[in-house]
């Protein structure tokens, strides 16, 4: 074989190793409880919603947090009502505005949204309400539009968005109880839903009331519990066991990657959780950690060095090719 043939066929084989992005992780904690803290969600800005708090020993405290991340970059968010009890952070936009839900000392779950820093609390308009009532936000977009779920009486939940003071109720397709995560600036939805069918949970898309119904491959529970502008959905799976890994899936290809935190153990329940992602690829969630901890996650993508690797090959394939025109001819 000739060098020239020699050096692309090695830089073929390069290109496996760099066709999927890695992540190097990072803890995100904040010291009003060190064992207990998630990260929802994440802008362009890489402003981070979040609470610590596991909710029993520790209430929930809601947060924000900016780059670089220390503890004097978290600021606290709280629903501001005599009878808070609770409050999580768990869907930020590109300006700042952030929902979330926030628990009264009845237990009863209350959807908030803060745009222009003014809180504004809300129940969905259920026909058969659980009691006490139960209704989160978990997600929003730079138009100020909101998705989340209510619970009914019968314990199924129903997915919705809402915008502009209005509910809009979602019904996946053979679905028996199902929740909206998140909504883009196109209005696609991501949530997951209970089947009718066989009982699995499955991650799901909404565009414009066209469901997509998807299971990681090999699981039958899947919750997609984020998205972003660019095709890339985000969320959690279980395998065999029971043990949770973060998703991230590609709707534009229709592929899949696991991405775990290094530091995440295995056990039923435990693992990682991708809750969030920006346009850049950034992704938050958290993950249960050896000693029982649940700690928050930011995970940045790894620069991908194909293309250098390709204009590498290819000068190293146009070098070749002048020592081979150079070179003197036998006689």
């Amino acid at each position: 074989m000739c060098p020239a043939a020699l050096m692309l066929a090695g830089c073929t084989l390069l290109f496996p190793g760099y066709a999927r992005a890695s992540y190097i992780f990072q803890n995100i904690v904040n010291n009003g409880d060190t064992a207990f803290n998630q990260e929802l969600a994440i802008n362009s800005a890489g402003e981070i919603a979040g609470y610590f708090g596991d909710g029993t020993i520790i209430p929930n405290n809601g947060y924000t947090v900016v780059p670089p991340y220390g503890l004097a970059n978290f600021t606290a968010e709280n629903f501001p009502s005599g009878g808070e009890v609770q409050t999580q952070v768990t869907g930020i936009n590109n300006t700042g505005d952030t929902v979330g839900f926030w628990v009264d000392t009845t237990d009863a779950n209350h959807g908030f949204t803060d745009f222009g820093n003014t809180f504004i609390s809300y129940d969905a308009p259920s026909a058969n309400p659980a009691v006490p009532t139960f209704t989160q936000f978990l997600g929003v977009n730079n138009l100020l539009e909101v998705a989340g779920f209510d619970t009914e009486a019968d314990g199924n939940n129903q997915a919705f968005t809402f915008s502009g003071g209005m509910f809009t109720f979602l019904t996946p397709p053979n679905s028996t109880s199902g929740a909206a995560t998140d909504v883009n600036n196109s209005g696609e939805v991501s949530g997951f839903e209970t089947s009718s069918i066989n009982g699995d949970t499955y991650g799901f898309l909404d565009s414009g009331g066209v469901f997509q119904e998807l299971l990681f491959p090999g699981s039958t529970f899947t919750q997609f519990l984020g998205l972003n502008n660019t095709g890339l959905v985000v969320g959690v799976y279980q395998d065999s066991m029971g043990n949770n890994h973060g998703l991230l899936y590609n709707a534009s290809n229709g592929t899949w990657q696991t991405e775990d935190d290094p530091f995440a153990v295995t056990g039923p329940g435990n693992g990682t959780t991708i809750n969030g992602i920006d346009d850049a690829g950034q992704l938050v969630g958290f993950y249960v950690n050896a000693n029982g901890a649940t700690i928050g996650l930011l995970a940045n993508p790894t620069p991908e060095p194909a293309p250098y690797i390709m204009i590498g090959c290819a000068a190293l394939l146009v070098g070749s090719l002048r020592l081979r025109k150079k070179a003197p001819a036998r006689s």
